[in-house]
C-alpha cells in the first residue's frame, strides 16, 4: 500500500477498495488484512528512515493506522460499503475467551455486510514487532491466523511479484512459476529465498508458512500480484491465477 519512495499509493488503495466492494456485492464474505502502519506512520512523521526504537515503531504504528483506516474508510465509502477496524495481537489467539470473542466479532459483522479491515496492534503489543517468535510474524501469518478463525474457504495472500517461482524472479530471470502445490514439503521450503519488498518485513518463507497454516485447515491458499487486485474476479471462479497451495479435504 506504498509506493517506491515510502509514500501511501492512493490507486493501490482505490483498486482494492473496488475489487473488493464489488466481490461482496457478488455475495461472497470478505476480510481484507493489511499491513503498513509503521511504514505509513513512518511517512506521516516526516521521518527519513525507519525507526529503530520500539517507542518510535509504536508511534509510528499510532499515527500510521489512523491513516491507513481513513484511506481505506474513503475509498470503500466511495463504493457504498462500509468498514470495521479490527487490531490483534498474540494474547487474542491463545486466549480461548478473547478468540471466541472475535470469531463472534467477525460473524456480526459480516452478517450485517461490514468488511472487517484487520492489522495487528502494533502501538500496544511490542511482542509482535520484534520477537522472533511472535505468532504472527508479519502480516502473512496473520491472515492465515484470521482465515483460520473465520472459517474462510479461499486464502489470498498479495504479494509484489506474481506468484511462487523455483528461484526469484528479481534475481533470474528465466526463474519459473509454479502454479500448484499440493503439498509443502522440505523440496517446496527450500525454494523460498528472503524478504521480499524492502517496505514490509514478509518474504517468501513466512508465505508458505502462512499456506501451511491455512491449507493444515482446509483452506485453499493463493498468492498473487497485488499490483492486479483483478485477478481476484479470476481466483474465486477457481480460475488458475498465481500459485495454488491446495487445501487438505
Amino acid at each position: 500500500m506504498t509506493n517506491d519512495i515510502g509514500k501511501s499509493d492512493l490507486r493501490s488503495f482505490d483498486r482494492i477498495a473496488c475489487v473488493l466492494s464489488d466481490i461482496q456485492n457478488m455475495g461472497h464474505e470478505v476480510i481484507l488484512v493489511s499491513s503498513g502502519a509503521i511504514a505509513v506512520g513512518t511517512n506521516k512523521l516526516q521521518m527519513k528512515t525507519r525507526p529503530t526504537s520500539m517507542r518510535l515503531k509504536q508511534a509510528a504504528a499510532a499515527v500510521g493506522q489512523c491513516s491507513i483506516m481513513h484511506l481505506y474508510d474513503k475509498f470503500f465509502n466511495d463504493y457504498d460499503k462500509t468498514i470495521a477496524q479490527i487490531l490483534l495481537n498474540a494474547q487474542d489467539m491463545e486466549i480461548e475467551e478473547k478468540k471466541e470473542n472475535l470469531t463472534n466479532t467477525f460473524d456480526a459483522l459480516l452478517e450485517m455486510g461490514i468488511i472487517p479491515v484487520v492489522n495487528e496492534n502494533d502501538s500496544v503489543s511490542y511482542t509482535e514487532i520484534e520477537s522472533e517468535d511472535r505468532l504472527f510474524g508479519d502480516n502473512d501469518m496473520l491472515s492465515a491466523v484470521v482465515a483460520v478463525l473465520c472459517r474462510a474457504q479461499k486464502l489470498v495472500i498479495l504479494s509484489d511479484i506474481d506468484g511462487f517461482y523455483d528461484s526469484d524472479p528479481r534475481l533470474h530471470p528465466n526463474a519459473k512459476r509454479i502454479e500448484r502445490i499440493n503439498a509443502i514439503d522440505e523440496g517446496v521450503r527450500s525454494l523460498a529465498g528472503g524478504a521480499g519488498s524492502r517496505r514490509g518485513t514478509g518474504g517468501m518463507k513466512t508465505k508458505l508458512q502462512a499456506a501451511k497454516l491455512a491449507t493444515a485447515k482446509g483452506i485453499d491458499t493463493i498468492i498473487t500480484n497485488g499490483k492486479n487486485p483483478s485477478a481476484l474476479y479470476e481466483i474465486i471462479k477457481g480460475g488458475s491465477v498465481g500459485m495454488l497451495f491446495v487445501g487438505k479435504r
